[in-house]
């Protein structure tokens, strides 16, 4: 008799503890998606910045030469391809346009600028240019790729911005959950937020901070 109730009440601590286990699961899988929902409520599709946001500082340059604006502006679309790639967490897609952003960096005519302030702010950005999408195009880790999105974003921003190179409206985004809830910034010609860092997982997690043009 001692036996079978011991017994039973091994059973019912067990049902008891798998119980808990699964609720506890339930309860953080549902904070989890409570969380996405969240950020993802923070793209507010058309969402525009206060006028005159200003995130990233840049000097206004009002006479540059025709070369260099329509090689920025050819820059800022292979960028937005690239950026793409990352949204649809397309490594080989991503690799590939970052060989082609760092070749229009390598051929940035950034010797005819006559104006020093010119020369050397655009030298400064190029060669930060350089550097990101050289990391991107040497690995097919979209990780990797992922984490050298942000400062190649920055200066493409700052060339465009300073040089006046399109004549689209560009969109200076962030995500507030990337590098562990630190966040990071990337660029668009569009307000709707698809969110390169976490791609379909978290599309829409995203705000618009400031906008040109």
């Amino acid at each position: 008799m001692k036996k079978t109730t011991l017994f039973a009440a091994l059973i019912a601590m067990f049902a008891f503890a798998s119980c808990s286990s699964d609720s506890n699961q339930q309860q953080a899988d549902a904070t989890e998606e409570h969380d996405h929902e969240h950020h993802d409520g923070m793209a507010h599709g058309d969402n525009v910045p206060a006028a005159g946001t200003v995130v990233v500082e840049t000097p206004a340059f009002d006479s540059v030469a025709e070369p260099m604006k329509n090689n920025l502006s050819q820059l800022l679309d292979e960028y937005i391809t690239l950026k793409d790639a990352m949204v649809e967490s397309d490594a080989d897609a991503a690799k590939e346009a970052a060989n082609t952003v760092l070749n229009s960096a390598n051929a940035m005519p950034v010797a005819s600028l006559e104006v020093p302030e010119q020369k050397t702010f655009a030298e400064e950005q190029v060669e930060k240019v350089r550097t990101s999408a050289a990391a991107i195009a040497a690995t097919n880790d979209l990780g990797e790729q992922r984490n050298q999105l942000e400062d190649l974003s920055e200066a493409v921003f700052s060339l465009t911005k300073a040089f006046g190179a399109t004549d689209q409206k560009v969109y200076y985004q962030h995500c507030p959950m990337v590098n562990n809830n630190q966040g990071a910034y990337w660029v668009s010609t569009k307000s709707e937020i698809r969110n390169p860092y976490f791609g379909s997982s978290m599309l829409k997690c995203g705000s618009n901070e400031e906008v040109i043009n």
